[in-house]
């Protein structure tokens, strides 16, 4: 009898150790709801976000002073470099915009829920979906903005590059759509708290690689290979190469998120 129930709990252990554990609980609360928001969050489902990607104190070896944001587009990572050469790191996602410009900025507005309004660009390209929000459209969950922005100048102009929360918390990692710079909506208002407006921002394009790039996940690379194909375009999956707009509708039967209308 004794061997029979050492034998009963070895298996029991053997299957219990099988079992993935899940996300570490510190993230897990990190990523949590929020809902003393103006408009209460949910919280973030992170079980498939890589660890990279989460919130975290790092070393820092470049030569920006503290109180600099720098934004790495190609290994998808912001930094807010701080003292002792340490950073705090987040992840991004990179969007059209997001890999076209290149050089320094000042962070010279904030805005807490903010409206949104596409480019002109955007609403010539795609009438139907955009010109309904010509004058902007308001804050909410369902706004590409997310729950906070900032917006970059260089002097007095406009850059158009905003660093933002977003309604696609599965884009962190990727290059997918149109727009700028977006974080998970926890992160943008743990960095909206943490910085404030004339902030320099330095954006690199050409970094090497830190780690192999994620893959664009399998529902994402066969909506842009619809999109691409009926405009005579080839698809690219790998990650470097970005969708130039938003992403059509998935059909009601398929499982996985669904995209917004508007991508940014």
């Amino acid at each position: 009898m004794p061997v029979f129930v050492a034998g009963c709990t070895s298996t029991s252990d053997a299957l219990q150790s099988a079992v993935p554990a899940g996300p570490d609980p510190y993230y897990v609360a990190m990523y949590g709801a929020k809902p003393g928001e103006q408009f209460p969050l949910p919280a973030t489902d992170i079980r498939k976000v890589d660890d990279r990607f989460f919130r975290q104190q790092v070393d820092y070896h470049r030569s920006e002073p503290p109180g600099t944001l720098v934004v790495d587009t190609r290994n998808r990572f912001l930094y807010l470099v701080q003292e002792n050469g340490k950073a705090m790191r987040y992840g991004i996602g990179v969007g059209k915009a997001g890999l076209e410009f290149e050089g320094r900025a000042r962070v010279a507005r904030k805005a807490e829920w903010p409206r949104w309004t596409p480019t002109p660009s955007m609403i010539e390209r795609e009438p139907d979906r955009y010109a309904q929000y010509a004058n902007g459209m308001e804050p909410g969950l369902n706004n590409p903005l997310g729950p906070r922005a900032l917006y970059l100048f260089q002097g007095n102009q406009d850059t158009l590059y905003r660093i933002h929360g977003t309604s696609e918390p599965w884009s962190i990692g990727l290059a997918v759509s149109s727009g700028c710079i977006r974080l998970f909506n926890q992160d943008i208002i743990d960095l909206y708290n943490r910085v404030p407006t004339d902030t320099e921002v330095v954006v690199l394009q050409n970094e090497p690689l830190m780690y192999p790039q994620r893959e664009v996940p399998e529902w994402v690379a066969r909506q842009i290979g619809s999109g691409q194909q009926a405009q005579g375009q080839a698809m690219a999956a790998p990650v470097q190469q970005a969708s130039d707009g938003s992403l059509p509708p998935l059909a009601n039967d398929m499982v996985q998120p669904r995209r917004p209308a508007m991508g940014i």
